[in-house]
């Protein structure tokens, strides 16, 4: 609590809270919008795969213009732009028109994670896992609280853009703190740090850069595509395959929230016990294959309220945030670059995977095996990747070992 920076973090991690009602809020409200703009689910969908479009369009750049002009400029530029996206789709009349706003969510969305993930792990150089897992715990109370505020206003009748009210009057009031009162370190303290950690580890670790980077890409898309796509498809499965009824199956969306969160807080105290990010990454992902198959095997309401928990602890619960903090540990220089790869792969898996999942929206049962599938090759790369940090790592300890001998 010391930390000069804690107030700019958590005006970091309040736009990830909206972020959390972002991500799902087309999905959540697919009847109300498909009447609004004359279209059905599937124009929704289409809709929603444009913030993987503005997501891809600026990410990597973004990324890699943050390690140089500094990340404010991009948190504010996020924020300006998420404004935009809620007003925008409230007013749009048209499934073109909400296609050109969710272009500019995607872009708004590349703007915060281009400037706040390296900036949460500049902030705190000594928890940078904790830091960036946090995030995730502030995006999935969004998503928990939204399908209620949802529910509440349909059984009571009232106008479903009122949640997108809120996150503007949230958005604008943190934006103007930020602007005002923001503070971040500086250009030269980044580079200064960076440096250190080139010379501490890749000196030594001597990562591969097309075969070690390969895989982290291939995670990048894999773990977003994962918990994208349940979350996007899993009140529609718990009512149409499960035979839940509506407000049960919007409940879904809530447990798998409620299991995010708690990952968050598990994750982050093991982390605090010493427990390294790349212990959790193959467990949880072959949590999420086992959870996401008896999903599958028993479309029933208990299995699914139960696997709703589950697949939202090994899947949401942070794991992409840990890739992510791993993958810093293989490439420290240029923080802004290396999340704009990441997370450039994720934005790739935002577009296609709606896209994929709009074909098969006639059988909610393919979704979730098409899921499954998904989720088994994410155990195979992050097995890969803990062999191949293994190996590395070790390497680096004989040698310094050995250098540790001959000195003396």
């Amino acid at each position: 609590m010391k930390n000069k920076y804690m107030p700019t973090a958590f005006s970091l991690y309040l736009n990830y809270f909206v972020h959390g009602f972002g991500v799902i809020i087309l999905a959540q409200n697919m009847n109300f919008l498909a009447k609004q703009w004359g279209t059905n689910t599937a124009g929704v969908a289409v809709v929603i795969s444009s913030l993987g479009i503005g997501r891809l369009i600026v990410l990597f750049v973004s990324g890699a213009l943050s390690d140089r002009f500094g990340r404010k400029p991009f948190v504010l530029l996020g924020t300006a732009t998420y404004l935009l996206f809620f007003a925008g789709i409230i007013l749009s009349k048209s499934v073109a028109i909400a296609y050109v706003f969710g272009v500019l969510a995607g872009i708004a969305n590349s703007f915060l994670d281009s400037g706040t993930y390296p900036a949460l792990m500049e902030m705190f150089p000594d928890s940078k896992g904790t830091a960036n897992v946090i995030i995730k715990a502030f995006i999935s109370g969004g998503q928990f609280i939204l399908p209620l505020l949802i529910s509440f206003l349909i059984s009571n009748g009232l106008w479903f853009g009122w949640t997108f009210i809120l996150c503007i009057i949230i958005l604008g009031l943190n934006g103007i703190f930020m602007l005002m009162a923001g503070k971040f370190p500086q250009v030269s303290e980044i580079k200064k740090e960076e440096k250190n950690e080139t010379k501490k580890k890749v000196s030594d670790t001597r990562a591969n850069f097309w075969f070690d980077g390969t895989l982290f890409i291939l995670y990048g898309y894999i773990s977003q595509a994962t918990f994208y796509l349940v979350s996007q498809w899993l009140s529609e499965y718990g009512e149409k395959a499960a035979g839940m009824s509506a407000t049960g199956a919007h409940a879904l969306i809530s447990y798998y929230s409620v299991g995010s969160l708690v990952c968050v807080f598990v994750t982050a105290a093991l982390a605090r016990r010493t427990v390294k990010e790349i212990s959790f990454l193959s467990v949880y992902t072959l949590i999420s294959f086992v959870s996401l198959l008896a999903m599958y095997i028993f479309p029933n309401p208990v299995i699914c309220s139960v696997m709703s928990f589950v697949v939202g602890f090994s899947a949401a619960g942070g794991v992409m945030q840990l890739g992510l903090t791993v993958m810093a540990d293989f490439f420290p220089s240029g923080k802004g670059t290396i999340t704009g790869a990441f997370y450039t792969a994720g934005s790739i898996a935002s577009f296609t995977i709606p896209l994929f999942t709009s074909m098969m929206a006639s059988n909610m049962g393919n979704i979730i095996l098409f899921d499954v599938f998904i989720a088994l090759a994410g155990f195979i790369i992050t097995t890969l990747i803990t062999l191949r940090y293994r190996r590395l790592f070790r390497k680096n300890r004989l040698r310094g070992a050995k250098n540790e001998d001959s000195s003396n």
